[in-house]
């Protein structure tokens, strides 16, 4: 998922929820994480989904604030 989708789903929530984000390749791994925390949202979890492979898939569980 791209930052701009992750953040129209962003506006979409309410103060306090949360929501899931799937990402892969290297860009948006690195990019999307940083850009929510920028815009004051918070990252609750990361997880690497496929061990041993850092550019496969990604959950993203964000917070809304």
């Amino acid at each position: 998922m791209t930052f701009v989708k992750a953040k129209l789903l962003i506006e979409r929530m309410a103060p306090g929820q949360t929501a899931e984000i799937w990402l892969k390749g290297w860009e948006p791994i690195e990019n999307v994480p940083r850009s929510i925390r920028e815009l004051g949202h918070e990252i609750l979890e990361m997880t690497q989904v496929i061990d041993g492979d850092p550019l496969g898939p990604h959950r993203l569980l964000i917070c809304k604030k």
